[in-house]
């Protein structure tokens, strides 16, 4: 549990150093985007083989239902994850629509995983994108909305994110942690 809480430590201040030290990573310049880039990977790295090492047993149990909830908002989650570098008329009416799927994506892991190391994980990641919408909130004005989004680019994004849903769903298969009911 350890190294997955020091990666998740990792990730967190690799992603805040910008918001919370903005003289310092300025003062970095463009090789400061290597560092920062280069902690998140590390942070990446140590949070999966250290959620990997982590046995624990289940806090409490969950219905088995929830496993469609789970499955649902994945899917959410994957659309918002895709909205930002979309066409879609979503794009113009959200500001954070990235750090949002990363919430649905930690809730939606929460149903379905009730031991201490998907708490610590999950958890912190969600803990994270809140602290990083607030922090982006008060720092920088909100954008101009995106208005060139179409019927077609909506399509695009819903087509190309269950695309992405059925990997992410057959590598978890694959790692032996089948997503959906049997």
């Amino acid at each position: 549990m350890t190294l997955l809480s020091l990666g998740l430590l990792l990730w967190m201040a690799a992603h805040l150093f910008k918001r919370l030290a903005p003289g310092a990573r300025a003062r970095m310049g463009e090789k400061g985007k290597g560092a920062v880039a280069l902690g998140i990977l590390a942070g990446l790295v140590a949070m999966i083989v250290g959620f990997r090492m982590t046995e624990t047993a289940d806090l409490y149990a969950l219905p088995p239902y929830l496993r469609h909830v789970n499955n649902m908002l994945m899917v959410i989650a994957v659309i918002l994850f895709g909205v930002g570098q979309s066409k879609s008329r979503l794009r113009g009416r959200m500001r954070h629509p990235m750090l949002t799927g990363v919430i649905a994506w930690g809730v939606a892991h929460l149903l379905v995983n009730s031991d201490a190391a998907s708490l610590v994980l999950f958890g912190g990641m969600i803990l994270w994108a809140f602290v990083e919408m607030a922090l982006i909130n008060r720092a920088e004005p909100a954008p101009t909305p995106y208005k060139d989004g179409t019927l077609a680019g909506d399509i695009r994004l819903v087509l190309i994110s269950l695309v992405v849903f059925a990997v992410i769903a057959g590598i978890h298969i694959w790692l032996g942690y089948n997503p959906f009911p049997v």
